[in-house]
């Protein structure tokens, strides 16, 4: 009975489309309360009074809490660096500081949505401004003030690789390419804003039902701000409006437990529900990070990379959230797939007081990534070469040792994506080389028609040296046959189908009919610690430990051991921190490949660019559920196509000026690529749960090349920062 490698109907589909699926603003509970946030709205700025008494004056008002009512005032991912509420009286240095528009100030709780939201009006808070830094360069002088005054430096994480010796590289090379890229924010736009619901549950346990995409570490950063045990806090997980990367660090979970704690200190036991307002979603959550990479990059005449130096700024913005991490997968990209000889990369952090960078699609790979892919085509115009052939010259295999001067987890496989991608993208192989098929009836005037190629890879799970783990629980119930399973998983679904393929698996793993499997997921209460919804690791590892817990519950059942009852925690292979001053390391246990061809048309008069055409191959290991995989891939098109062309994230002195969907605007219908083609290539990962690896991210990696080269192509012009909106094409022609 095979369960996986079909397209199984999603799970949640019925409920989604007829509206029955609940997600987090659509609870409700009997006499619930209300909550707003007060958020700074100013860069920078030290608090020094907050004078709440004509909002606890107002009728209707439950409630007032500040900085002085959160018991451990921090919290952070990754870094404990930012308040939970910025104002004077805490224990810790510094937490009367906002440092951007969306620090948080003040909660309240009312009767009513209405009451609370006057009541923020009400708050006198008096600041003492501060100078704003939103200038990478600038922020990261010896003598910039310091916007986290207890570090020595705002550019305050730094990795290295060193590999081979990068000037005698350049000495030796016939080609040397330079250059300067920008890549912009970007805003996650989910459907949902962030809301949801905070109650005490039949146990006496603080229970925020919430959209997120790791309920355990949210349960463990609201315990940690509140004094309390871990137990004493419950994550609940409904259904969420996506995500990408933009719920992994928390909005609204510990102000709203925090309301729950103190109402019920002073005798008030209600439910509170809180939904932020679009704008207050634009400000409030992390954003893509803007970079600038410098980098260098020389080859010999014949197509072979040598030396490729690269300095990397993250704008980290006021906190650090994960800009450690996605630094580190930038680190890894930013010289490509490739066997360069000689690497030498410098990758900083830098705080400023824009809207924090974090987690986004991709963790820093369609940076990195712009950066090489844009590198190795210049140098393929230089030489003379075709862009798919100087990359088959240089990419990557089994074996050969990468910038971290280590090789690949086996099987490295982007050589045949790259082929695969190629010959169906229009390119053909003569005479043991690569060159692209031309029209032989191009498009004329004004109009001008090009073709990109650019590739990529992305790391499956989390990496240097984190200790990575999933738990699964698997219950078979019946007399003398299987009657039902239940697996319990706390694997966020959102919207890339996970909970679909959960049941996929264990129907695999356990020989059963998809309707026998049950799921009970994402409730930090009932599933062990799933890790997060993040770094396409969610299939692999959920994948992996679902797989063991059934299989154990399968032979408990075997020796008639019943109900049976098995979990399972599944541990990928380790892998290692890089070694400072070299880079020398094992960053990941495994990678996935991706290629991508653009044909594209531009408007030489108006600078609209249309994407007729995207070519997208990429090795998903097994194909668990194929129309799934079809759909990230062109999801992601779409919403890569978005960042390369149309978004727009305006900050100006650290103000946001594009705070609604209005003025930042998103793909619509008519913005799609006329056609989306995905190639599906199965090479299976050894540790992959029925050799599947993790793909959701990898489609975005090289899109922003691919249609920058195919700009190229059609105008001749390199285009060295993005959005490609009509004004920055028509600049860049010499039009505007």
């Amino acid at each position: 009975m095979r369960a996986i490698g079909q397209s199984a109907t999603r799970i949640d589909a019925a409920g989604k489309v007829t509206g029955e699926t609940l997600y987090p603003g659509d609870l409700n509970m009997p006499d619930q309360a209300y909550l707003k946030i007060l958020f700074a709205h100013r860069p920078h700025a030290i608090v020094r009074a907050v004078d709440t008494s004509k909002a606890e004056a107002l009728a209707g008002v439950l409630g007032v809490f500040t900085s002085r009512d959160v018991p451990v005032n921090e919290y952070g991912l990754t870094m404990k660096d930012q308040p939970v509420l910025c104002g004077p009286g805490g224990d810790k240095p510094y937490t009367d500081r906002v440092r951007f528009v969306g620090d948080q100030v003040a909660v309240v709780v009312a009767e009513s949505e209405k009451i609370a939201a006057q009541a923020c009006k009400l708050i006198e808070v008096t600041y003492e401004d501060l100078p704003v830094l939103t200038d990478l360069e600038e922020a990261r002088r010896p003598d910039a003030l310091l916007i986290h005054p207890e570090i020595e430096s705002n550019a305050y994480y730094h990795y290295d690789i060193n590999k081979g010796d990068v000037e005698a590289g350049f000495a030796r090379a016939d080609v040397i390419i330079e250059g300067e890229y920008r890549t912009p924010a970007q805003e996650h736009a989910f459907l949902a804003p962030e809301a949801g619901m905070v109650y005490w549950d039949q146990e006496e346990r603080i229970t925020v039902a919430v959209a997120g995409q790791w309920a355990h570490e949210e349960q463990a950063m609201i315990a940690h701000a509140l004094a309390l045990p871990a137990e004493k806090i419950r994550v609940i997980h409904p259904a969420i409006g996506g995500a990408f990367g933009g719920r992994e660090d928390v909005s609204i979970q510990i102000a709203m437990a925090l309301a729950l704690l103190r109402l019920s200190e002073r005798g008030i036991h209600r439910p509170i529900k809180t939904i932020w307002s679009r704008e207050e979603s634009m400000i409030g959550h992390h954003k893509r990070h803007p970079y600038l990479i410098r980098t260098k990059w020389g080859a010999t005449k014949d197509g072979q990379v040598i030396a490729a130096r690269s300095e990397v700024l993250a704008d980290a913005g006021a906190y650090n959230y994960t800009s450690n991490k996605v630094l580190g997968n930038a680190l890894l990209m930013v010289s490509g797939p490739y066997a360069i000889e000689n690497v030498s990369v410098d990758a900083y952090a830098i705080y400023t007081n824009n809207v924090p960078g974090g987690a986004f699609r991709g963790f820093g790979g369609p940076q990195g990534a712009y950066a090489a892919e844009m590198q190795i085509n210049k140098l393929a115009e230089a030489l003379g070469m075709d862009p798919v052939e100087i990359r088959m010259k240089n990419v990557l295999t089994d074996g050969v040792p990468g910038h971290t001067q280590t090789p690949l987890p086996s099987p490295v496989t982007l050589d045949r994506v790259i082929e695969q991608c190629a010959q169906v993208g229009g390119w053909m192989k003569q005479n043991g080389s690569w060159r692209l098929r031309r029209d032989a009836n191009p498009v004329a005037g004004y109009i001008k028609r090009g073709t990109g190629f650019a590739c990529g890879f992305k790391n499956v799970g989390f990496s240097f040296g984190f200790p990575e783990r999933s738990w699964a629980t698997v219950e078979l119930h019946g007399k003398t046959e299987i009657e039902r399973a239940v697996v319990h998983h706390a694997g966020s679904d959102v919207g890339q189908g996970a909970h679909t393929v959960f049941r996929q698996i264990a129907a695999e793993a356990l020989n059963l009919p998809l309707e026998k499997i049950e799921l009970v997921v994402a409730d930090t209460a009932v599933t062990g610690d799933s890790g997060s919804a993040s770094a396409s690791r969610m299939t692999f590892m959920a994948g992996n430990a679902i797989r063991g817990a059934s299989e154990q519950a399968l032979q408990k059942w075997q020796d008639e051991d019943r109900p049976a009852e098995a979990t399972f925690k599944y541990s990928p292979p380790p892998t290692t921190a890089l070694e400072k001053g070299t880079g020398i390391g094992d960053p990941n246990f495994a990678y996935g490949y991706v290629a991508e061809s653009v044909d594209l048309e531009v408007d030489t008069e108006t600078g609209e660019v249309t994407l007729l055409r995207v070519v997208c191959a990429d090795d998903v290991g097994k194909a668990l559920n194929p129309q799934q995989i079809e759909g990230q891939i062109e999801g992601a098109v779409v919403q890569a196509g978005g960042y390369v062309m149309m978004e727009n994230f305006i900050q100006r002195d650290g103000k946001v000026i594009t705070d609604k969907l209005s003025t930042y605007l998103i793909p619509t219908i008519l913005d799609v690529p006329a056609k989306v083609e995905s190639v599906i290539l199965e090479y299976a990962d050894p540790n992959g749960p029925f050799g599947a690896r993790g793909m959701a991210e990898m489609p975005y990696i090289p899109l922003a090349p691919a249609i920058t080269s195919a700009l190229h192509d059609a105008t001749g012009v390199w285009v060295d920062e993005f959005p490609l909106t009509p004004e920055r094409v028509l600049r860049a022609l010499g039009k505007f």
